[in-house]
């Protein structure tokens, strides 16, 4: 609940609109303070209106974003050291995020050092990130843009007096008016469910126990627990060996997982999702992983590594050896557990967790750790365990086929969001059926268990054959391109939207005296994909969206060009929304506070809410209620 309530909050962007200006609470000021000929410093002063404070640099996850600096373009300077708070700082429990927070109330400075190298031709170029909050309403995470010259002259568009460009109201019209207020009066979102920790907790577990019974790991397992029992005479010291071993995989993993954060930052792991360039490597990477589990070649690490902390391991003593020998198997085991690190880190990256990567390394390395532990404990079970043996190997094939078939639902989100075409439904489903079938013809010979598997996939393949002349294929539709996209669809049980156009849509609505469904969507959205396959396929859902309703679906990551960028003013920053996904991804923001997807909200043909929002929930029973809550409002207007 508490975690719900946090990222309402600060995906809120309540302004309060008086003569059609946006609200800036919190103003800043930009300066760069030359010390000498090759030190300077970057000095940001924010000034808050009453009521409003702004967050201090490097708080916990959980609560709202930290204050960061982004440099754009950096030429004849570099920067030193990290953006550093100063005085005036104030430290209390926030019981809002329910954690202790730090702060500036009225005014605070940041500053960042850099080094000069050329007085003369220097550029430095980039943005102060920062959020905001009073005791009611939260800012969304704010930039600050700023530009630095040879010549010392600051290009700061964002000062004390205001910004140039104009409001949501002014650019676009009366349908861009902010409702936010008038959304709340409702009582917020109907349902917020998302992917939780515990659900990336869950695959990190799953994948560690598909890891644990790779050719690499599975048989290691018998020596080690053997080694520690056998080393000391103390039966009690060999199992206290083996916990201190089981932990020490849980740190090198769970350390491994803080890096990828600390690497990207938490703002680029939210963007992985729907960016180009990280699905595209994401796709290879998967692609790379997957054949060499099929055997076309074997990843390893530099021997000279394995061997220098083999070493290392023999010379040391206590706790520190052992932690040595549990980084041994780390490496040893790579070739296996790589593949099945790198897809499992790939998914929780792109679910917007900041800690994802961390707590899908923490479950994988708990499925790894704990047969090391028990077998220590209870000695006997390693008679009846299972002997190593041809299945290890068909499991890491079979493995391989799988990541090959998820590499494809990362290409096809940037397929989608650039329009390239080339990989619609029916030639993503064809691709899944023929991985299929070659995993069944592999599996089709050998002991009663790969025969099962064998039937598994050629049943797998025959259930998504319909599918290429439409079927919905509900198995499949959170990872295949949308129903759209299908050439041939013989199925009439979808619903597809009447206009992809917000101004469009809506000037249709009042020609037909109908209420709008807005849904904001994305391409990589697999939760919207799972309501379209779950919840619209339902016949009365459909009926009602269909019939009753004007659909306006919105890609918020759509990159298609804007015939010309177009400059906005937003929380106090000028901004310009280049393509379609950032026009439509604004209207999201400041006209109903919210930036999560899949987003439905009802509005009448003047742009105003009808009921409460509805968000991520597949029971259907609850999207009749809030559909016929529309319409009910919508009749009496």
């Amino acid at each position: 609940m508490k975690r719900s309530i946090t990222l309402l909050l600060l995906s809120l962007c309540i302004g309060i609109i008086a003569e059609a200006q946006i609200q800036i609470p919190v103003k800043f000021k930009t300066e760069l303070r030359t010390s000498s000929a090759e030190k300077a410093e970057l000095v940001f002063t924010g000034v808050t209106d009453n009521g409003w404070h702004f967050y201090s640099t490097n708080l916990p996850s959980g609560g709202p974003s930290s204050a960061i600096i982004t440099i754009d373009t950096i030429k004849g300077a570099e920067i030193v050291g990290v953006l550093t708070p100063g005085k005036g700082e104030v430290e209390e429990y926030d019981n809002v995020f329910e954690m202790k927070l730090r702060y500036f109330e009225k005014k605070g400075t940041f500053t960042q050092m850099v080094k000069i190298n050329d007085s003369k031709g220097y550029v430095i170029k980039g943005r102060l990130t920062f959020s905001a909050c009073n005791n009611e309403n939260c800012l969304p995470p704010t930039d600050v843009p700023f530009a630095y010259y040879g010549s010392d002259i600051a290009v700061n568009p964002v000062n004390v007096s205001g910004v140039s460009g104009q409001s949501p109201l002014e650019r676009f019209g009366e349908l861009w008016t902010p409702v936010i207020e008038e959304l709340n009066s409702f009582g917020g979102n109907q349902s917020t469910k998302e992917l939780s920790w515990i659900y990336i907790l869950a695959m990190g577990f799953l994948g560690g126990l598909l890891a644990l019974f790779t050719p690499c790991v599975w048989p290691i397992i018998p020596m080690t627990v053997s080694f520690f029992l056998k080393r000391s005479k103390d039966r009690k010291k060999g199992i206290r060996d083996a916990w201190i071993y089981g932990a020490s995989i849980i740190v090198i993993y769970v350390t491994l997982g803080l890096i990828i954060t600390i690497a990207f930052g938490a703002s680029a792991l939210n963007a992985m999702s729907t960016n180009a360039v990280f699905n595209l490597f994401f796709f290879l990477l998967l692609v790379i992983f997957g054949v060499s589990f099929l055997g076309l070649f074997e990843l390893t690490l530099p021997a000279s590594w394995i061997n220098s902390i083999d070493n290392k391991a023999e010379k040391s003593r206590g706790m520190i050896s052992i932690f040595l020998m549990a980084f041994t198997l780390a490496l040893v085991s790579f070739s296996c557990t790589g593949p099945i690190i790198g897809f499992l880190l790939v998914e929780v990256s792109t679910l917007g967790n900041i800690l994802g990567p961390a707590i899908g390394m923490f479950g994988f390395a708990l499925a790894l750790s704990l047969p090391f532990t028990l077998f220590a404990l209870f000695p006997t079970w390693l008679n009846s365990a299972p002997k190593s043996g041809g299945w290890m190997t068909t499991l890491k094939v079979t493995l391989g086929f799988i990541e090959l078939a998820f590499a494809f639902k990362f290409l096809s989100v940037v397929d989608l969001a650039y329009g390239w075409g080339i990989l619609d439904r029916e030639v993503f489903l064809m691709i899944w059926i023929l991985l299929s079938v070659l995993l069944g013809v592999y599996l089709v010979r050998g002991e009663w268990f790969r025969k099962v598997m064998s039937v598994a996939a050629f049943a797998f393949a025959a259930y998504m054959v319909p599918g290429l002349w439409g079927a919905p294929c509900k198995a499949v539709s959170a990872f295949a391109p949308p129903m759209y996209t299908q050439t041939w669809n013989i199925y009439n049980n979808d619903v597809h939207a009447k206009f992809n156009d917000y101004e469009k849509g809506m000037e249709y609505a009042e020609t037909v005296g109908k209420p709008v469904l807005l849904d904001f969507t994305g391409y990589g959205c697999v939760n919207c994909r799972k309501m379209e396959a779950a919840v619209w396929t339902d016949p009365k859902v459909r009926e009602i969206i269909n019939n009753r309703y004007v659909l306006i679906t919105l890609f918020v990551d759509n990159k298609s060009p804007l015939a010309e960028p177009i400059e906005v003013a937003e929380n106090g920053t000028v901004r310009k929304l280049r393509t379609f996904g950032d026009k439509w991804s604004y209207l999201q923001r400041v006209k109903f506070g919210a930036n999560a997807q899949p987003f439905y909200i009802l509005v009448d043909n003047e742009g105003y809410p009808l009921t409460q929002s509805h968000s991520y929930d597949e029971d259907v029973e609850k999207y009749v209620e809030f559909l016929m809550a529309g319409l009910e409002k919508y009749e009496k207007i």
